[in-house]
């Protein structure tokens, strides 16, 4: 009796390890790319689309046809920027154009170009969407379509 009680103790952090906060499946990811690229090809523009989960973790990639390789990095630090601060990489590109706004380029993991956005499931951060392509405003559009489609 003494060994089974002991092994049940033993055994119940492993039980603790179950998900209990809301997460970003990767079926969610595909629907937040999905819905992004069809707001980027309704006006005519090809990008790059990262989602990543609330660690900053790459999910889910898709490179729309023509778009410049290096737009893949740039979609992935919008994102991890949105991660990391909660917010909106928007913010820290407004920041930029004010007064004291060179002080935001030293902060690290914060690309200040608009596209980045963080996703959240009741309240609770879950990820991040991240797009590259074209201009930061058009990309904070298919970004917000995005979130939208989640």
């Amino acid at each position: 009796m003494k060994k089974l009680v002991l092994l049940l103790l033993l055994a119940m952090p492993l039980f603790s390890f179950a998900q209990t906060k809301p997460y970003l499946s990767l079926a969610d990811a595909e629907r937040v790319t999905a819905a992004a690229e069809a707001k980027a090809k309704a006006e005519g523009w090809n990008v790059v689309i990262a989602i990543l989960d609330d660690g900053g973790n790459l999910v889910s990639l898709r490179r729309m046809d023509g778009v410049q390789v290096g737009s893949i990095e740039v979609a992935q630090a919008k994102a991890k920027t949105a991660v990391y601060f909660k917010r909106s990489s928007k913010i820290f590109e407004d920041m930029m154009k004010g007064e004291g706004g060179a002080r935001i380029a030293t902060l690290p993991n914060a690309t200040a170009i608009e596209g980045g956005l963080p996703i959240f499931k009741d309240g609770i951060l879950v990820g991040a969407i991240g797009v590259s392509g074209v201009t930061s405003a058009q990309d904070g559009i298919i970004a917000d379509a995005g979130v939208k489609g989640y």
